[in-house]
């Protein structure tokens, strides 16, 4: 790993749908960090509401303008995929007091795993502290005539009509 460097690093997730306060770390973290990869994690145990390439393209949509950041789809642990980035640092969102159990059990075991991994937290921003995938599913399914409208305040604009699409469509059993 002659080519890790502490300037590059990761950000991964679900990203299902992808949200403001996703947009908020990746912004914020394409500033402190040379290249910021985004990995949209492939978990066979979740069943989500957008495929693994139009999470990927959403995502892709919404850094558009941040010509450091990439996004790509991975399985399998996190620390691989920092290690096939060429990353030295993960890079996690903290929205709640419930979140920093559960990262910092994650970092700890990243460490042990890939000592060399570092892991950085930002704080979620304020105004976004408090949103969710599943809220933002919630909001979309039951949210009638005015989903769409409230939706701007929790995911960027290119999300919302495939996200009223996704949750509005027939369930085929």
């Amino acid at each position: 790993m002659n080519s890790v460097s502490t300037r590059n690093a990761v950000y991964v997730g679900s990203f299902d749908p992808p949200t403001l306060g996703h947009f908020d770390i990746i912004s914020r973290g394409s500033r402190l960090f040379q290249r910021l990869t985004v990995g949209i994690g492939i978990n066979p145990d979740k069943r989500p509401l957008f495929s693994p390439e139009e999470r990927v393209d959403l995502v892709k949509q919404i850094a558009s303008g941040l010509p450091n950041v990439d996004v790509v789809c991975f399985e399998g642990l996190t620390v691989n995929f920092a290690k096939a980035r060429d990353a030295a640092v993960l890079l996690r969102g903290v929205r709640t007091v419930s979140d920093i159990e559960l990262e910092f059990t994650m970092a700890l075991t990243n460490h042990v795993l890939t000592p060399e991994l570092e892991t950085v937290f930002l704080m979620a921003s304020e105004k976004y502290s408090h949103i969710s995938s599943s809220l933002i599913k919630q909001i979309a399914q039951m949210g009638q005539d005015q989903a769409a409208t409230s939706l701007r305040d929790f995911v960027p604009p290119c999300v919302i009509q495939p996200l009223l699409e996704k949750v509005r469509r027939p369930k085929t059993s």
